[in-house]
């Protein structure tokens, strides 16, 4: 079977016992826009497509569901997923801003995967000052990192970017360096974290000004990863979820050969995927580590 060709992460949801508090935190502080908002939920963008991030009210949890968009129509990605095996289902009730989507069940973690060809607009013109430019990717437990890797692949089109150890792995499905990535574990379950691009250092700086005038104080960072390159910041949201602003993520000069853009930064040249050490320098170039964010 030939994968089907994701395109791009297009949005998360998350459960919280306290939709307000969320609203709160992502309109104030990240400066995001609300589209849509009742007691039960709320729909965000930071920018055109009608919502990147998803608030239900529940119990408290994080990358209940994942959004992906196709480079191909629904009925063809629905009959080759049927022939490898896996059941969709074709839902024109999923929400707002989504009137067609195909889904499935991500295995391993059960987690509903929601692939379309498009969102709805938005409406939002221009960015405002503050708000990250786009959603860039989610990192997630799962308790066997090579089939998911495999159906992230073989399935869904995904490219390798890089892995750290045998336990984080790191997959593409454009030119940025990682829209998924997985952390094997026994011990936890769940999302690892959720990133928000942002403009340049200066546009990251201005944020994290904010942050700090908000009460949100980092847990790491800044910092600059090995796998990706990407100038990291991490602090967490009202329900305690790990949220990270970054910039300079490496891209893709040639998929070809899958080999980066050049960057003065790099520890070779030219750049590719590769199998990191796991190290000081593969976690944070600059040094500090934050040990809870490695445990697994």
């Amino acid at each position: 079977m030939t994968a089907v060709r994701v395109s791009k992460l297009g949005y998360v949801g998350f459960e919280t016992p306290d939709v307000a508090r969320m609203v709160e935190y992502y309109t104030k502080v990240l400066d995001f826009h609300l589209v849509e908002e009742s007691p039960q939920g709320a729909f965000l963008t930071t920018g055109t497509d009608h919502h990147c991030v998803v608030i239900t009210k529940g119990e408290g949890k994080a990358r209940t569901i994942v959004g992906y968009e196709l480079w191909e129509d629904l009925d063809d990605a629905a009959r080759r997923l049927k022939e490898a095996g896996y059941d969709t289902q074709r839902r024109s009730d999923i929400g707002p801003g989504t009137p067609d989507v195909l889904v499935l069940e991500e295995p391993g973690t059960g987690v509903p995967l929601h692939l379309m060809t498009s969102q709805d607009p938005s409406g939002v013109a221009g960015y405002t000052p503050l708000r990250p430019t786009k959603l860039g990717h989610v990192a997630a437990y799962t308790p066997e990192l090579a089939p998911m890797q495999d159906f992230y692949q073989d399935l869904l089109g995904f490219r390798w970017s890089d892995t750290v150890g045998d336990f984080f792995v790191f997959l593409r499905c454009n030119a940025d360096h990682h829209a998924a990535n997985f952390m094997a574990s026994q011990k936890f379950q769940g999302m690892h974290h959720i990133a928000y691009e942002m403009r340049d250092p200066n546009h990251l700086i201005a944020m994290l000004d904010h942050l700090a005038q908000n009460g949100r104080r980092l847990h790491w960072g800044p910092g600059r990863h090995g796998p990706g390159h990407n100038l990291f910041t991490y602090h967490r949201d009202p329900d305690g979820n790990v949220v990270e602003l970054f910039t300079q993520i490496d891209v893709v000069h040639d998929e070809r050969t899958g080999q980066w853009e050049p960057r003065p930064w790099h520890e070779e040249h030219p750049m590719g995927p590769k199998t990191w050490e796991v190290d000081l320098a593969t976690v944070n170039q600059w040094g500090p580590i934050d040990p809870p964010s490695l445990d697994h």
